[in-house]
């Protein structure tokens, strides 16, 4: 009998580096913006110590960050443009809410989390006006995630409302995402 390796098909092959982070770019934000909308309904209902939220924020700063630099020349027009500055200014935002957390500045923390619950929805919109497939997704994303950051907005801090928000453009986000990688 002979023992399973890569070269009989019973192991995954190893992919190159470069093949791995393009992977990884590509199918990455399906799982990462889910997430991060997870996440922030855990700080917001303190189950998540505030250094905690700070070296998160660093992290998604770093990633995003990365994920800009290392996709600039694919994002260079149409829909993927418009990705490209809603990640640029995602990146000032979640720069914004670490030093909102520093700083203990409700104000910064406000306008990162509202920043990103409408950055995404006028992308997702703008994409699926472009005719993305499938545009319904897109136009239902981005739709909930704004609805959401109405609901999240006009509801006391703290409350259901806040909370039915965060479902909203938690939910909004991730299938419009999961329909682009899905469609890629």
């Amino acid at each position: 009998m002979v023992a399973p390796d890569a070269s009989h098909g019973l192991l995954p092959r190893r992919l190159p580096p470069a093949l791995m982070l393009r992977r990884l770019r590509e199918n990455g934000p399906a799982v990462l913006v889910p997430l991060a909308w997870s996440f922030v309904t855990a700080a917001h209902l303190a189950l998540v110590a505030r250094r905690t939220l700070l070296i998160a924020h660093v992290v998604m700063a770093t990633l995003l960050l990365a994920f800009a630099v290392l996709s600039w020349v694919d994002m260079r027009s149409g829909a993927l443009l418009v990705w490209r500055r809603v990640i640029v200014a995602g990146f000032a935002l979640t720069v914004a809410g670490a030093v909102g957390l520093v700083l203990s500045d409700r104000r910064l923390l406000w306008g990162a989390v509202v920043g990103w619950m409408l950055l995404p929805a006028a992308g997702l919109w703008d994409t699926g006006r472009r005719g993305a497939r499938p545009a319904r997704a897109y136009y239902v994303g981005g739709a909930l995630s704004a609805l959401g950051a109405v609901v999240y907005v006009g509801g006391p801090n703290g409350s259901a409302a806040t909370l039915a928000g965060l479902a909203l453009v938690g939910i909004g986000q991730t299938a419009g995402i999961v329909a682009a990688v899905v469609a890629d």
